[in-house]
């Protein structure tokens, strides 16, 4: 799990633009993505038999150095009624870029693993999970 510890001397990213913002599905990366193979690995289950806790692991390979790091990683859900299912925010002090929780999903649908690298770049994976019951709001 990613350690989010402060360090006075690490300006803390931006804002991450409107691509990923609250209640708005991922659109438009495909500017920023780096070719070939994603550095992200999502995983979590392709049955999910309840809805309302779904386990889910994000790792990026990176360095994660002052040089190059990951910034941050975004979890959508993009049938929730709120897609954005967690947002976490790292350093180089995180020492490795990998966040595991569990999320809500309202339904059979595709969830998505952003990363936006310290660069600007973004990496990303995703995978379709089938829900068999509950859910937020199901």
């Amino acid at each position: 799990m990613a350690a989010l510890e402060i360090n006075h001397r690490t300006r803390p990213p931006a804002p991450l633009p409107a691509i990923i913002a609250p209640n708005r599905p991922a659109t438009k990366i495909r500017d920023r993505t780096r070719p070939g193979r994603s550095a992200v690995t999502l995983d979590l289950p392709e049955i999910a038999e309840n809805g309302n806790s779904v386990p889910i692991t994000v790792k990026v390979t990176s360095p994660m150095t002052e040089q190059l790091y990951v910034a941050r990683i975004v979890i959508i859900a993009e049938a929730n009624p709120t897609p954005t299912a967690a947002t976490f925010s790292l350093t180089p002090l995180s020492g490795r870029a990998e966040v595991s929780t569990r999320i809500r999903l309202a339904q059979t649908q595709t969830v998505s693993a952003i990363a936006e690298m310290s660069d600007g770049s973004i990496e990303m994976d995703k995978k379709t999970v089938k829900v068999t019951a509950g859910g937020c709001g199901g």
